[in-house]
């Protein structure tokens, strides 16, 4: 299957240089990493709790989950048709134009970048008073640039190796949800049914408009599926693996998230406890589980490192893919692949290093999860949007053995729909950092486009030279 792998990849103008070395069940777990609900939904636990309350977990998690199936399904079509590690970027330039391809790029870039950041940061400021030191800045700071070593080391080593820590990570994720799920029903005290409905700290008659905003714990959490399809220059038969990753990683995270959550938010002792606390999370498992709660805590912190292992990688061959077509600075190093172990070794450490600037720059955890978000929401919608205009106008008209059929059109719609009014949400306050920095960014790259984005030569084939018959 590899040989007809690397002839599908030479038609869209690339040779094969990464080693294909991962299987369909690891291409899914590298997304099921990312999306994590043992990072996302336990480190925003108390912005979820305060802003939209027992409820944001009970209704605001699901809402979030259902709203995202249509974005992951139009971006697995996608994935089917064009399986590339560019991924988002080639999509975006291939149906509609080198212009927006750039942008899809960048945004994806920077939002790789700050979810890195959130992810590893998160883990550090839950790290440092585990390990019984203070939450310094600088401590966490130091912590964070160690995690984020780590994890550039085990990337620059090769696919192979993580690989199988990804599939570690699956199965850890899996066991960690069951694990806590199961000690909060069963030894815990717990609150009331009419509990999990509770609203948070809008004021009255206003509380939906607190759930709205609370909804950045499940928004954050559900971002890095397209990570299956940037490593499809690494997946076996990728047109059927990688777009059923990008689904199954979203269906399951579903599942686990809210069971997570609904065990985590019966067991508060405390609502305006939990809320004041450092960590809510933390709060709940070491008021209602004691000594055990502690120590489940180390469960968390391990899902959380895998987690940012996988976010490094899948950002890396997102920075690789847009350098080998000469989009970023520094393009003939960023594209460069260890003769050795088949990575792309110098952009693993640039992703690595422009996410430890992200952290230096925002002191806010809000902050870094809110950027994050928004601009990778920002590169989902564009790809979906060109390709449902590109079918409509009669452009695109070879799918991927993995497509939506009649469907597409209305799935993509409110994909794209869903898509805008959750970057609209997100930047409003507590986040207006987040909206302030992306405005910067957007005028940026209009700069960018200009001075230097104008000479980008885009993907080496056109869609249209693609889909042509094969002699």
């Amino acid at each position: 299957m590899s040989g007809a792998d690397d002839r599908a990849l030479e038609r869209l103008g690339y040779a094969q240089q990464l080693e294909r070395g991962m299987s369909g069940f690891s291409n899914f777990a590298l997304s099921f990493s990312i999306i994590s609900v043992l990072t996302g939904a336990i480190t925003l636990f108390g912005h979820g709790l305060t802003w939209g309350g027992p409820l944001e977990m009970t209704l605001g998690w699901p809402v979030v989950a259902l709203g995202t199936v249509p974005v992951a399904l139009s971006l697995a079509e996608l994935s089917s048709a064009f399986p590339t590690a560019g991924a988002l970027y080639h999509w975006s330039a291939l149906l509609g134009g080198k212009r927006l391809g750039w942008f899809t790029a960048w945004l994806n870039v920077v939002g790789q970048f700050a979810i890195t950041a959130g992810i590893d940061y998160g883990l550090c400021e839950l790290l440092a008073p585990a390990l019984g030191l203070p939450k310094d800045r600088a401590l966490v700071l130091g912590l964070y640039a160690v995690v984020l070593l780590s994890h550039g080391a085990l990337n620059h080593l090769g696919v192979q190796l993580v690989a199988r820590l990804n599939t570690v990570s699956a199965w850890y994720h899996v066991v960690g949800v069951v694990v806590l799920a199961v000690a909060l029903v069963a030894f815990a005290p717990h609150q009331s049914a009419a509990f999990l409905l509770e609203t948070g700290a809008a004021p009255q008659g206003l509380a939906w408009l607190g759930f709205l905003v609370g909804m950045l714990q499940g928004a954050w959490t559900f971002t890095g599926y397209d990570a299956s399809a940037h490593a499809v220059e690494e997946t076996k038969d990728p047109a059927l693996n990688a777009p059923r990753g990008i689904v199954l990683s979203v269906v399951s995270s579903a599942v686990a998230g809210w069971v997570l959550l609904l065990a985590v938010t019966w067991a508060v002792p405390s609502l305006e406890g939990a809320k004041a606390a450092d960590n809510a999370f933390l709060f709940v498992l070491h008021r209602s589980l004691g000594r055990v709660g502690d120590v489940l805590v180390w469960l968390v912190l391990g899902a959380m490192w895998f987690c940012g292992l996988a976010s490094v990688t899948s950002n890396s061959r997102m920075l690789y893919a847009f350098a080998r077509d000469g989009g970023v600075p520094f393009s003939a190093a960023l594209q460069r692949v260890s003769p050795r172990f088949k990575s792309p070794s110098v952009a693993v450490w640039v992703s690595v290093g422009m996410a430890l600037l992200v952290a230096v720059w925002a002191d806010a955890y809000s902050a870094m999860v809110a950027l994050s978000t928004v601009a990778l929401y920002g590169s989902y919608a564009l790809p979906i949007a060109a390709g449902a205009r590109a079918r409509d106008e009669g452009r695109w008209t070879v799918r991927g053995p993995w497509h939506l059929g009649r469907w597409s059109k209305a799935l993509n719609a409110v994909a794209v729909l869903w898509l805008c009014a959750l970057m609209v949400l997100m930047v409003v306050p507590p986040n207006e950092l987040a909206g302030v920095t992306l405005v910067g960014v957007l005028v940026a790259l209009v700069v960018g486009w200009q001075v230097v984005g104008a000479r980008f030569r885009g993907p080496p084939v056109s869609l249209e030279a693609f889909q042509r018959p094969v002699p």
